[in-house]
This record gives C-alpha cells, structure tokens and sequence, in this order.
C-alpha cells in the first residue's frame, strides 16, 4: 500500500517529511480501529484532564534507545536535530479532517503564573511541513524562558496534523535528556485511552548541561507516571550497559513488584560480542529467565549512529538479518523485531482498553452523578435580575430551614447526618448538631467556672498551711546551668482557712474606712470579690470565642450544602462574615457589662445570700462547740449498779472546763474577727454571683 502524507510530501522516509501512515495502520484491525475512535472521542471531549486514565509508558535510562524504538515502531521520522525536542514535552496529534493543515499551539502548565499563562496561551502558528519546526520549537523554546538557568519547561507544544487520510493518533515527546530526542507516542490514540507515553530517560549523574535538580525533576516524572496502576511500563534498557546498573529495573521492582504490568525492551544486541558469557546472560534475560516480567521481554535492533540515512524499509530488512542469525536466531519470532514488536503492542493496547474501559465507564457515571447533583444545587437558570432573586429566595429558605432546625436541635433532615458516639460532641463530624455542640460547650464552661473560676481554693478542714506563690509572676526551676521559667497553672492556689482569713486581714488593712474595730466595712467584701473572680473574664471569654467559632462553622456548613462554592464565598464576604462578626462582637460587649457590673457595690437581694451565710456560720459555729465540748469531757470511773461487781467508765463534761474552753475560743484579735466574718460574707456573695452570671452568660 502507497504511504500517505499531507502538503503533498513524496519522500517517505525523509526526515523533515510528514509521518507516514503504513505502519500505523498495521496496528488496528476493525474491531480495534472502532474502539480506539471511541477513545478519541472521549479525549477530545477534554476527560483526560479529570480522570487516571490507562496508559502504555515508555520509560529507561539516558541514551538507552527509546527514541529509535519509538520512530522504528510508528516509522514518523521525528527530527533529529541536536537540543531541538529536549527541553519541553511535544505532543503530536493525527486527525481525520476535511482540510489538511498543521497548528502549533503551546499549552502552558497549570503551576505557571496567570499572566505565563495568557501569553503562553497567544502562541499559535501554522506551518506547511515539518522543515518549518526547528524555528518554531527555538520560538517556543524562547518563549517558554529556557536557557542556561532553566533546562526542562512543563509546558506542552501541541502539533495538530489534520487531513482526509489521517489515522486518529495521539503522540507525546515529553522532555527527555538534553542530547537525545525522545518521543512520546499516544497509544494510537489519546491520553484518555491506553497511550503509549515516552518519557525523560532517567540520568545517572549531574554535568553542565544537566544539574541534580534535572535528576530529580526526571526522577519524580517518572515515578509520577510509572505508579499509576493502570499503567503499563515499557521499560527500555541498552545492551550495551549492564542491565543490573540500569536504574530503570530498580523503579519497575519498586513500583510493580510482580511485573505484572511491565514489558521489557532490550535494544543494542548488536554490541554484545556473539558467544561471549555476556550476550548469554542477556539471552537468558529475554527468555524471562533472570529478572521475571509477567509480561515478557523483546528484542529489537535500531539503526547504528552512522545509519540514519537508512529508510524504514532498509531498516527493518538489517534488523531482520541480524536478529535471524547467530545466537539470535533461537528466540521465538513473537520476542524479536520491530514488526512483532507492533502485533505484541497492539494487543497489549487494546487487552488494556477493553480492561480499563468499564472500569473508566464506573468511574464516568459516579462523576456523573456527582455533576448532576452539583448543578442541583445551582438551581434554575438567573441570567436575568429576576431569576437571580428567586435564586436568592429559594436558597435563603433552604438555608433558613437548616439553621433553624440547627439552632433548635431538631436534627430531622439529612444535613444533620446520623449519631456517631465514636466522635467528640464538639468535632468536626458532629458539627452541624449546632445546639447539642452549644449546650455541650456551655456544661463544659460551666464546670470550668467550678473547678476553675476562683482565683483560690479555700480548705476550710486543713489547719496547716499550704506554700504561699503568687499566680502572676514566673517561677524558675533550674538545673546545673539551665533555668527555665514557666508560668503558674490555672488551677486555683490552694489556702487553709487560716491562710485565707491573713489574706483577708491584709486586704481589710489596706482598705479601712470609719468602721468600729471588730466589724469590716461592707466594701471589703467587692475588694475580696475582685480577687476571687480574677480569672473569670479570661474564661468567660475563652467561651465565648469557641462558641463563635461553632457558630461559624455550622453556618458555614449550611451554605456549603445549599449552594456551590462560588455563590459560597460572596456569600460568605457580603453578608455571612459580617453578620457572625456582629453577633461574636455582640456576645463580647455583652461581657463587658457583666465585668463592668461586677466592679460596682455588692448588692443583692436574693435570699440565698443569707441563707449560705447562716448555713457557713453555722457549720462554723457546730465546728466550735463540738471542739470546744470535746476539750470539756472528762472520763471517770464509776461502780456499776447494775449486777455484779465492777467499775464502768462515764464522759461528762465539765462546766468549769467548758467555761475556760470558751474563753480560750472567744477571739480577741478584732481583726482576725471581723476578717473571719467577712471572708464568711464574700463566700456567700460570691457563689450568689457567679450563679447569676452563668444565667446571664448562657442566655447570652
């Protein structure tokens, strides 16, 4: 059959010609060529951006013959001039059109800044043939900003050849080392289908042309493509090195341990000495026989470096020679040359695709589903001022609905998910419960203001007296040449009653006014007050702040459930935002008044003021008199009346003993009187108000 070419090209095997088309449809039976032109399809529809799709990747070291492998098996003559496919992936798209033509675009990678990217994208140019594509790679390359500094680019030069007679065929030159042209072909098709992917061969060592960041940047391309599961590696190693030291086998047993997905490619037999113990040893790897691939290994001669003017045909008839005779000669025809080499990857694409294909399809209709319920949520259409009200209306009462229900603890819809008892209360799985997480927030304040909303801990049933330390300032523990500052815990300091009532003696002598000695002035009690409630504000503010917090995420919530992210986010800046920072800055206003109000004079009118005075002085005073009756009890030993012979031992007290214990008792000190009397009355005033307080904080 008579090659085919556009732009009226004659010369097949001409360098600088358009790609032939004979070998690329020896490839494709009618039952293939039906599949592959579904896959097309789908890769134009653009589904290769959204999916990890099945791909044949060809993968080695440096200069181990993937470009010759790759121009021998599709016989397009790639260009062959030195720097010109190396710094930036190529692709080259063939389809069937009404009109020849050939476009060049540049499609610039999604990382580059927005203004690389309009002007990358302003790069289109059309040529007649490919003697035209050394000046347009070196604009390309010029507009890509490589050079000296910058040796790779993750840009893609897109050449699209269209014709009447074209196959549909998708090929990629991604960026390969910087002396050799490697070529990506696109599994004869597209990158959405199995694509046959070539990529930078992997370096071994750092030069002046290639720096240790190009090693890593090949390196993890590779790796990148390579660990996918639904790719399949064909791995290209040289003859000429030793097949243990090519890198490429250690990331294949890294990434597929099994060789499950791997075909192996041995290319220059030909600088193996024939007999020698080393060409044995690469016989045996084709056989399988040495490094195990389920999917086998292959050998294929390419052209010497002084054979390039060869054509395809002149080729492919030396291969045949070479690998026909000699110790060659015993392989199996299907595991040597280019034109099995053909027949074994087109059956390896299309097992792939017919694999891969309803996996994909499942994958397609979850998205599907995905999208059909997205644009639920964007509701009817509003290209008019009109539409874009009862848009506004419809997901106001949506989202109206939710924090209502939200706020009321009725937890009826979806929305609110199911209990799961594995996670906290107040976690981000349970956070749209907006009033279980409210209330579980306030039980929990609410006990910090027990356990921790006194600056001190009286213990009114030690007598001994705990270390004094002050709560504000640094303490220093230190070790040889080390000294280390922390501040006190938040825990209260801990007071015996004698403690407290010195701490109140103290405050009383700093704060007299025209009282009689022996009785405390009543504002004693708002100084004690102020120093008991010291870390209130702090908790109470702390509170606040996470219950603000809560708030917002649950509202944030709702409308990431009523509306798409875009309508979201002005949402969020228009009205949302503004209205929860109100509302925070209202409940800390709010607070503000409650320390305010707690500064002024102690009153109350509640009758549970006198009540816990009565009841501590009470306590106090049983305290006393059984302490005092105790100290009054003498023992005796009386004769029994009651039968028999003996004596029994009686307790009485003794009023003359009790008389001395109460003057013992009777405190003389007028003011460790009145400071025992006033720290009973801040106790009991300062329970009173911290229960007010709390009322006021959770309505708030």
């Amino acid at each position: 059959m008579k090659d085919e070419h556009i732009g009226g090209l004659s010369d097949p095997d001409a360098q600088d010609s358009l790609p032939t088309t004979s070998s690329i449809k020896a490839f494709l039976s009618d039952e293939q060529r039906e599949l592959m032109d579904l896959v097309d399809q789908l890769r134009r529809a653009g589904l290769s951006s959204i999916l990890q799709l099945p791909q044949i990747v060809v993968c080695g070291d440096q200069s181990s013959g993937k470009s010759s492998v790759l121009e021998a098996i599709t016989e397009i003559p790639f260009p062959r001039k030195e720097n010109l496919c190396t710094r930036f992936a190529t692709e080259i798209i063939l389809r069937r059109d009404m009109e020849s033509s050939i476009v060049c675009k540049i499609n610039p990678d999604a990382n580059r800044p927005d203004e690389d990217v309009n002007k990358l994208r302003t790069f289109s140019r059309s040529i007649k043939d490919f003697k035209e594509l050394p000046c347009l790679m070196a604009e390309a390359t010029a507009l890509m900003g490589l050079g000296s500094k910058r040796a790779f680019s993750t840009d893609v030069l897109s050449i699209e050849i269209c014709g009447p007679n074209q196959p549909q065929l998708y090929v990629r030159f991604p960026a390969t080392n910087l002396s050799k042209v490697s070529v990506v072909v696109g599994a004869l098709i597209v990158n959405f289908g199995s694509s046959l992917v070539d990529l930078p061969g992997l370096i071994h060592s750092a030069n002046k042309s290639q720096s240790d960041e190009d090693i890593e940047t090949v390196k993890s391309l590779v790796e990148k493509y390579i660990k996918e599961e639904r790719t399949i590696i064909l791995a290209v190693i040289s003859a000429k090195n030793d097949f243990a030291n090519q890198i490429i086998l250690k990331k294949c047993r890294k990434f597929d341990p099994r060789g499950s997905r791997t075909l192996g490619l041995i290319t220059k037999p030909d600088h193996l000495r024939p007999g020698s113990e080393y060409e044995a040893a690469w016989l045996d790897l084709a056989q399988n026989h040495d490094v195990y691939l389920e999917l086998g290994w292959h050998v294929v001669k390419n052209r010497n470096d002084n054979e390039h003017h060869l054509s395809f045909a002149e080729r492919n008839l030396k291969e045949r020679m070479f690998l026909s005779s000699g110790s060659f000669e015993a392989l199996p025809r299907r595991m040597k040359g280019v034109d099995s080499l053909r027949e074994r990857i087109s059956m390896l694409l299309y097992d792939h695709l017919k694999r891969e294909l309803p996996n994909l399809k499942e994958e397609l209709d979850k998205m599907a589903e995905e999208s059909s319920a997205e644009l639920k949520t964007l509701g009817k259409s509003r290209a008019t001022l009109s539409d874009q009200k009862v848009f506004l209306v419809e997901l106001f009462t949506s989202a109206h609905e939710l924090l209502r229900n939200g706020i009321n603890g009725i937890y009826e819809s979806k929305f609110f998910g199911n209990v799961d008892i594995k996670v906290p209360v107040d976690g981000d799985q349970n956070a749209h419960r907006l009033r279980a997480v409210v209330q579980y927030l306030n039980i929990q304040f609410a006990m910090n203001m027990r356990q921790r909303g006194h600056k001190y801990q009286i213990d009114r049933e030690c007598d001994g007296e705990y270390p004094i330390c002050d709560p504000d300032i640094e303490v220093s523990s230190s070790s040889p040449g080390i000294e280390v500052k922390k501040k006190r815990s938040s825990e209260p300091l801990k007071k015996t009653r004698k403690q407290a009532i010195q701490w109140v003696i103290q405050i009383m002598q700093r704060s007299r006014g025209r009282e009689l000695p022996g009785t405390f002035n009543p504002m004693l009690i708002n100084h004690l007050f102020w120093d008991q409630s010291e870390p209130w504000e702090t908790l109470a503010r702390e509170h606040i702040n996470i219950v603000a917090r809560a708030c917002k995420r649950f509202v944030l919530n709702v409308l990431r459930h009523v509306t798409v992210p875009e309508v979201e986010s002005r949402l969020q800046t228009l009205t949302v935002f503004p209205e929860l920072e109100r509302n925070h800055k209202a409940a800390l206003d709010e607070l503000k008044l409650i320390v305010e109000d707690s500064k002024g004079h102690p009153i109350t009118y509640n009758h549970y003021f006198s009540d816990t005075l009565q009841k501590r002085q009470q306590e106090r005073s049983s305290n006393s008199i059984s302490r005092l009756t105790h100290e009054a009890t003498v023992s005796v030993m009386q004769k029994t009346y009651t039968g028999g012979s003996g004596y029994e031992q009686k307790n009485f007290i003794d009023p003359a003993l009790l008389q001395q214990a109460l003057n013992r008792a009777t405190e003389k000190d007028m003011d460790r009187f009145s400071a025992e009397q006033a720290l009973d009355a801040h106790d009991a005033y300062y329970k009173v108000y911290r229960s007010l307080c709390s009322l006021r904080s959770a309505d708030s």
